[in-house]
């Protein structure tokens, strides 16, 4: 199992929120920087995750700064993600060397644009499907796309993406386990690579999760305890 350690930032420093719930924001015990280094000494570690939170309700990449540092610590890939909305802001962070772009909103909604951006990097875009039940969110999370899971993935089956990265809403920062089985559901309906996120707290959670058919997962706060790391 590929396990994909996340970070999610406001104003540069290291948080995480309950469901997508703004309000509900804990600074976590490591700094973002502090988060990259520790992460980078495990082997099963192939990517750091990371999101620019204010950048994805204000549709614009507001986290530039704080992204080049963190790829500085590192030789691991990273994937950014959060107010990614145009081509222009992708070649920025490509400029910066970050190695994968987590499309969300604009990729949802605008799929003649996705397929631009994919034809551009090939492999390297990564569409996020954060949902609740089958429909799919936008804009942070705040708003219904109108758009559900079949039918989007049905619509993308032939890009060369890097892969999809879903997101049960409902179990994201809760600490209550991912929804494995609508995750392992969503990997058997498409050939491309599924990225379990939200939820993961164990081995227990992973070992569920590869089960399933799914092996790679972003952990969040779990990551930064000492003992999720002991016996993987």
């Amino acid at each position: 199992m590929e396990i994909i350690p996340a970070i999610d930032l406001i104003d540069g420093k290291s948080v995480r929120l309950q469901q997508g719930d703004y309000d509900k924001q804990v600074v976590m015990p490591m700094s973002a920087a502090e988060a990259v280094t520790y992460y980078s000494q495990f082997p099963q570690v192939t990517r750091i995750h990371v999101v620019d939170l204010i950048g994805a309700t204000k549709q614009a990449a507001v986290e530039g700064d704080t992204v080049e540092v963190l790829k500085s610590l590192t030789d691991i890939p990273l994937e950014i993600g959060g107010g990614i909305r145009d081509l222009e802001t992708i070649e920025l962070y490509d400029k910066l060397g970050i190695d994968y772009f987590i499309l969300g909103t604009r990729a949802i909604m605008d799929v003649p644009w996705l397929k631009e951006a994919v034809k551009k990097y090939p492999g390297r875009i990564y569409v996020g499907l954060d949902c609740k039940d089958e429909a799919i969110y936008i804009n942070g999370w705040k708003e219904a796309s109108g758009r559900y899971i079949q039918e989007y993935l049905d619509e993308i089956a032939d890009l060369d993406i890097a892969g999809i990265i879903y997101t049960d809403i409902y179990k994201d920062g809760m600490e209550a386990g991912p929804n494995v089985e609508k995750t392992g559901q969503i990997q058997r309906i498409t050939r491309h690579q599924v990225v379990a996120s939200g939820g993961v707290r164990s081995r227990h959670d992973l070992d569920a999760l590869q089960a399933q058919g799914v092996s790679q997962a972003i952990v969040g706060k779990a990551a930064q305890n000492p003992s999720f790391w002991e016996g993987l």
